[in-house]
């Protein structure tokens, strides 16, 4: 599920821009699929799990390991990646309407990247050059615990989660480790919701979370003390669904011992024209804190970070139409969105030593736009997903960068009849848009065009038995040449074929 715009009245700080939701469901049984391909690929995963009458478990790994390829314009250094998981979660219900839960995962990733030519002599200066042995590791663990009770019959919920995160990040180059951070979160939540005659819901939630960060130094050139920021949020939100009309109000009181208070709040409805056509408007603000690694990070010579940096702060308003025709099985959608956006972070390089560090804008982001959807069946095999994005992003009266003023995407899917196979075309565009580059050794930033590219994927499954199937995709289909970021080339051509099983 995906929430659009600004979700910080419901969710918090860090849902700025939207929420994507999700949840991986019970699985009963065994399966495990591995593929191997392009680029010295070869991942793999497996997953087991059972259910009782009032318990379900489930235990799952993956592997991923990619050589890679050059990343750098003429580069030869190629920068792969490895990385481990390893999660479980379980759910137990003790009563009737009393459920107990946990969820873990573990994981280890190493690495390879590549600096930025930082000699103000150099013919390459501000460019991604390969530089050998450079790597990150980095370790993670993830956990939380909860419980939720159903009382007036299942009308009243009531949920309370611990979850808690701690992660470990140390840089190496050719001569040793470069820099290191580590940092946790440990949040505890309550949330409940009220049905009141199906048509109106309310719900009310509390947080507690404290985040902590320490730069592990190893030249002592940072300080390695550990800080910690606390936040307390409070909120509320009434739903109203009364079949052609609906409603809905949220509000969030935040208050945090590092940055002033702030209250958030969404407005939003919706009413049907007929049954096939809905209208929908909302409004809504959020505020984004700036990250640890923003506020204290410190990599030697290159990053400083800002501990006066204040919270981004957001509003947004869209309308839309959504039209659906039952005969095709064919759904349109359009939505104008508007939205500004002050006091954002991004990186400068102030004089006299011209390291990066982050700041606040004093100038007023703003991007309008309109998004076009059509999604269906055009015959009994045969559907499509289509969209298509156009963005007028501007700061202080100048185009933003990194932000294409159109993009597009269509996926085409055929299935096999009795679901024994199917084959996806993807197609996705990004216009041409500008960015950044610190190629003058003046360090002022220079304004590069980046062009436009289109990528095409394929990907195809077939079933060899009901436990047993065969698959294989192709990214980039074309070898296309692109740049999402400066100077940082992106992947070429892959092929990539497996084998996947269920037991």
């Amino acid at each position: 599920m995906v929430l659009r715009g600004p979700q910080a009245a419901r969710y918090g700080s860090d849902a700025i821009g939207g929420v994507v939701a999700y949840d991986s469901g019970q699985f009963d049984g065994a399966s495990a699929w591995i593929e191997g391909g392009s680029n010295n690929t070869f991942n793999g995963a497996a997953r087991i799990g059972s259910s009782g009458g009032r318990w379900n478990a489930s235990l799952s790994g993956t592997i991923v390991s990619i050589g890679g390829e050059p990343n750098a314009r003429g580069g030869a250094r190629d920068i792969g990646r490895d990385s481990h998981t390893l999660s479980g979660k379980g759910a137990l219900e003790v009563a009737d309407g009393f459920e107990l839960r946990a969820s873990g995962r573990f994981v280890q990733t190493e690495g390879d990247f590549n600096d930025s030519d930082f000699d103000p002599t150099s013919p390459t200066f501000g460019f991604v050059i390969d530089s050998p042995r450079t790597r990150f590791e980095n370790d993670a663990v993830y956990a939380l615990v909860g419980a939720r009770l159903e009382t007036m019959r299942g009308d009243w919920t009531h949920d309370l989660s611990a979850q808690i995160a701690d992660i470990a990040r140390d840089t190496f180059d050719q001569f040793g480790r470069t820099s290191g951070s580590d940092g946790d979160r440990l949040k505890a939540s309550y949330v409940s919701g009220l049905r009141i005659k199906d048509a109106h819901s309310l719900t009310f939630a509390a947080d507690w979370e404290r985040e902590r960060f320490r730069n592990d130094d190893p030249f002592d050139s940072a300080f390695t003390g550990r800080r910690s920021i606390e936040n307390v949020g409070l909120a509320g939100e009434y739903r109203f669904d009364g079949g052609r009309f609906d409603a809905s109000a949220a509000i969030r009181h935040d208050i945090n011992d590092r940055f002033a208070d702030e209250t958030t709040f969404r407005l939003g409805a919706g009413y049907s024209l007929t049954d096939y056509t809905r209208l929908r408007v909302s409004f809504g603000t959020g505020i984004k804190n700036p990250g640890f690694f923003e506020l204290f990070g410190f990599f030697d010579g290159q990053f400083i970070g800002n501990e006066d940096l204040t919270p981004e702060k957001s509003e947004n308003w869209e309308i839309g139409v959504d039209r659906h025709f039952p005969d095709s099985d064919i759904s349109l959608s359009a939505t104008y969105f508007n939205s500004r956006l002050k006091d954002e972070i991004f990186t400068t390089f102030p004089a006299p030593f011209f390291i990066a560090t982050p700041a606040n804008r004093d100038t007023l982001s703003r991007q309008q736009g309109v998004e076009l959807s059509v999604q269906g069946r055009i015959t009994d095999r045969l559907s499509l997903n289509a969209a298509y994005t156009y963005l007028d992003a501007e700061e202080d009266g100048v185009e933003e960068v990194r932000r294409p003023g159109n993009i597009a995407s269509a996926v085409l899917t055929w299935t096999a009849p009795d679901d024994t196979g199917s084959a996806t075309l993807i197609v996705r565009h990004n216009g041409a848009t500008d960015d950044v580059a610190f190629t003058d050794p003046s360090f002022i930033p220079v304004t590069e065009r980046l062009d436009a590219y289109t990528l095409v994927n394929f990907n195809a499954e077939a079933r060899l038995t009901d436990r047993l199937s065969v698959f294989g995709r192709v990214e980039n289909l074309f070898d296309e040449t692109y740049e999402q970021v400066f100077s940082f080339v992106s992947p070429g051509r892959s092929v990539v074929i497996g084998v996947g099983a269920d037991f």
